[in-house]
């Protein structure tokens, strides 16, 4: 499966008319936070593909469109913040929000975030005796501690990272961490069975379904 992974900036290939020639092989489209929900449902009209998405901590305000109209939230997308979905054999997770900084609405203490890992630990666990290892993909807007992240308001969870050492997602697909910001230059980490990486932007990830045998892999073109 051909993923477009989204988060945190305008892309104008993207917002362009030419997008479906460029990403007419994408099938799912995947969006970390921080974007208009415009953007989002602009990409998903033109290719046609469904879309998951989790918020980032600009995105509590609605948007007020040129054309008129008052976004809460991107039409034709499906909000996965909090929950544990299957989706053609694979298995998505999503856990949206920064770490606190200013008490924003979606902003989370270290302790907050944990305690939103640990209510998604039961569908996590009943997939992983289904198809023996678990998440096929966790979507977040921050990364995990200490992988890809910064300081401050752009410092990554401890509960991700506690997350990925107890039960590996395939991938971690993160955003937050702008890259012409230099906070870390990383966009792609190995650990343990994850591949961890920032898709400030946009990434084009091929995902292989796995047989039910508990192996772990990645393909990143």
């Amino acid at each position: 499966m051909k993923i477009l992974t989204v988060s945190d900036e305008v892309v104008p290939t993207i917002y362009h008319a030419s997008a479906k020639q460029r990403f007419g092989e994408v099938e799912l489209v995947l969006g970390c936070g921080d974007l208009p929900p415009s953007y989002l449902e602009y990409i998903v009209s033109t290719l046609d593909v469904p879309c998951f998405y989790v918020p980032g901590n600009h995105d509590a305000a609605p948007e007020h469109t040129d054309y008129g109209k008052t976004l809460l939230a991107p039409p034709g997308c499906v909000s996965i913040d909090g929950r544990v979905i299957r989706h053609e054999g694979l298995v998505f997770a999503g856990l949206g929000g920064s770490i606190w900084y200013n008490g924003g609405k979606y902003q989370y203490t270290q302790r907050a975030m944990l305690a939103r890992v640990y209510a998604l630990l039961p569908r996590i666990i009943w997939y992983r005796r289904y198809n023996g290892y678990g998440l096929d993909v966790l979507i977040s807007h921050s990364p995990p501690a200490g992988i890809n992240d910064g300081k401050g308001a752009h410092a990554g969870f401890k509960a991700f990272r506690w997350l990925i050492d107890r039960f590996p997602p395939r991938y971690h697909i993160h955003g937050h961490i702008h890259r012409n910001y230099r906070m870390n230059s990383e966009v792609e980490t190995v650990v343990g069975d994850t591949m961890v990486i920032n898709t400030c932007g946009y990434r084009i990830l091929t995902l292989e379904r796995l047989a039910a045998t508990g192996r772990h892999g990645y393909n990143q073109p």
